[in-house]
């Protein structure tokens, strides 16, 4: 029996940075601009991630998460999250049937999760309890109905767009679920050029068809060369100052966490900094985890796993400002350690 030929480091992060590169081609030609947004997205589904996509009605969220799917060659699902959404709607459920000949039995009909793809579309307009019931999904990969634990396909992910919280009829989402995000993405508002290529394209009567470029298994295989990317010891101490300095009791912190914020981010925000920044490094052409791969990703993974006091919200800080300090300090320190 033959031995299959070994891949070498250079190999796989060639193919990695390919296939990247072809699925965000095949993206931009039907999403304008957001190509930090695109990005980003796509460095969450490497690393089998879940993205919450925050922005104001209209700006191409749920586009985005489309074409994706469709780029992809993926199982796609949507679910518009409603405030009368209920848990059975998302995970399926279990029905009695006749069987043609007189019997009954039970017969499992699937809900929309079981999917590759599932946009979850305003899904802070749901209630908690229907919020809740992504939990399970979105972290074990397969959710227990009736009693009975079901698996989810792979690849799966779950890309959520949710409205600003301030908007009438939202729901903030549980902080668990929040934390089970492996970004979250504030989508801006399109550039003056960028929203006039948008009226040219929605209203010239073409469409911009994507085809599929990538498939799952081929997306399997790029978050294997991702996970081989080494990340030192260094790296990983400094991914645990990083999230350690978003705590006000830490020593870490800097001023304006020990004043404005209740709670920090998690371990989990740490392990997410080292997938990421393993395949920031990869698509840099870096055979390894350098600080700046740790800093590019700081904000998409930690802003929403950061709870900020009243008093910031009386002052009108954000995470984003209090997080632009304790970048600066990190890569200040990291700065000292270096020389």
């Amino acid at each position: 029996m033959t031995e299959e030929p070994r891949v070498s480091p250079e190999e796989q992060i060639a193919m990695l940075q390919h296939r990247f590169a072809t699925m965000q081609s095949a993206i931009q030609k039907a999403v304008v601009g957001q190509d930090e947004i695109v990005r980003y997205t796509l460095m969450a589904v490497v690393a089998g991630g879940h993205v919450l996509l925050e922005g104001v009605p209209g700006l191409g969220k749920t586009l985005l998460v489309k074409t994706i799917a469709s780029a992809l060659h993926l199982k796609f699902q949507r679910v518009q999250f409603t405030p009368d959404l209920m848990p059975s709607d998302l995970l399926g459920t279990t029905l009695l049937v006749d069987d043609g000949r007189g019997h009954h039995q039970f017969r499992f009909e699937p809900g929309p999760i079981f999917s590759n793809v599932l946009l979850g579309d305003e899904i802070n307009r749901a209630t908690p309890k229907t919020q809740s019931a992504l939990l399970e999904a979105m972290q074990e990969g397969h959710v227990t109905v009736g009693g009975e634990t079901r698996h989810l396909p792979q690849p799966f992910f779950v890309l959520a767009t949710q409205n600003p919280l301030e908007m009438e009829g939202t729901y903030p989402l549980p902080e668990a679920q929040m934390d089970r995000f492996f970004f979250q993405l504030i989508v801006p508002y399109p550039a003056e050029e960028e929203f006039a290529r948008i009226l040219e394209l929605t209203t010239s009567g073409r469409k911009e068809e994507v085809t599929p470029v990538l498939s799952g298994q081929e997306l399997l295989e790029m978050r294997t060369a991702a996970a081989a990317v080494p990340a030192t010891a260094t790296m990983r101490q400094r991914a645990v100052r990083l999230v350690m300095a978003t705590h006000p009791e830490s020593p870490y912190a800097t001023a304006e966490v020990k004043r404005y914020v209740r709670y920090g981010a998690s371990p989990r925000a740490g392990q997410a900094c080292i997938a990421a920044a393993k395949i920031a490094a990869a698509l840099a052409g870096r055979f390894h985890v350098a600080s700046e791969d740790l800093i590019s990703v700081a904000h998409p993974i930690l802003r929403h796993r950061m709870m900020l006091n009243f008093e910031a919200q009386a002052d009108g800080l954000t995470a984003d400002r209090i997080l632009d300090g304790v970048v600066s300090e990190c890569r200040a320190a990291w700065a000292r350690e270096a020389s």
